[in-house]
């Protein structure tokens, strides 16, 4: 059993400034780190460092061969990523003192992904094949119904959010990954209890996963039970990387054990490891690093 992740592979350019920028604010930035990232790139870095085999789907320019590399050496299946005319993608990201983040993204080669390629990928699927996707690649519509028709579980990180999102066949996912913006967009609500209520009345089939930052995180599953798991208490340094960290070790155990409630404990642990760090790819941290959770 493994992830099939189809997602972007981006450039980030990560800005130390003292506050995020202001609208028609120029601020002078106190550093400057380019680092590889996007939320597929990390999260198929953090499922491999999580010791679950994940294959990623995606596409580059000429100027991603690095990222591709830096994807094979850490374990990571890179047959499903096609060389593309575009420019790979790439984000401009602030953070601040308190280590809160502003992300601008450009989609570049990730949204040139041939739908041929797409749709072959999914056929070859084994059905135990975990598939999982985010917004920020081509033709979300063309794998979401793919997949499901194949009954392979779907898990859908829906970020970043985008008027076309909400026309997707979202009633097909298996699994919400979401953060409290990405849940009021959802759902129309802005308090946790209530977002998961609204969630799990459109979405009866799926579980809920929303993550509330330095709140922890809530689960709602099938079976109308609810866990809820508090953050690690740690000095933020940069919170870049830390949701697609805790994607990818939250569904590395669920894969492995299927346990949520561990899982959740694990994936919060490994998410407070990387806001301790700079950067989002290399602020992820290997299994070894987290104390075992029982």
């Amino acid at each position: 059993m493994s992830i099939v992740n189809f997602g972007s592979i981006n450039i980030d350019f990560v800005y130390r400034v003292q506050r995020l920028v202001l609208p028609g604010e120029t601020v002078q930035t106190q550093g400057l780190d380019r680092f590889a990232g996007g939320k597929g790139f990390n999260q198929s870095i953090a499922l491999a460092r999580a010791g679950c085999p994940v294959r990623h789907v995606g596409s580059v320019g000429e100027d991603g061969r690095g990222l591709v590399e830096m994807l094979e050496e850490e374990g990571v299946d890179i047959r499903g990523i096609e060389f593309v005319a575009a420019p790979t993608g790439h984000a401009i990201i602030q953070v601040d003192s308190q280590g809160e983040n502003s992300i601008l993204v450009h989609a570049g080669a990730n949204r040139d992904i041939p739908v041929n390629t797409l749709e072959g990928i999914c056929a070859g699927m084994s059905a135990e094949d975990w598939l999982l996707l985010q917004n920020e690649t081509n033709a979300p519509e063309v794998v979401l119904a793919t997949a499901a028709a194949a009954t392979n579980r779907v898990v859908f990180n829906p970020s970043p959010l985008d008027a076309a999102l909400l026309e997707l066949p979202l009633h097909r996912v298996d699994t919400f990954l979401i953060n409290s913006v990405e849940g009021e967009a959802l759902s129309g609500e802005k308090e946790p209890a209530r977002i998961l209520d609204a969630m799990r009345e459109r979405f009866p089939a799926a579980d809920i996963v929303l993550t509330l930052g330095a709140r922890g995180v809530v689960y709602a599953g099938l079976e109308g039970g609810r866990l809820k798991v508090p953050a690690d208490e740690v000095q933020a340094l940069d919170t870049t990387g830390a949701g697609d960290t805790f994607a990818g070790y939250f569904l590395a155990e669920m894969v492995a054990r299927g346990d949520p409630e561990i899982a959740l404990r694990l994936a919060c642990r490994a998410a407070g490891h990387c806001v301790t760090r700079s950067g989002a790819s290399p602020a992820i941290p290997h299994r070894s690093e987290l104390e075992p959770i029982s």
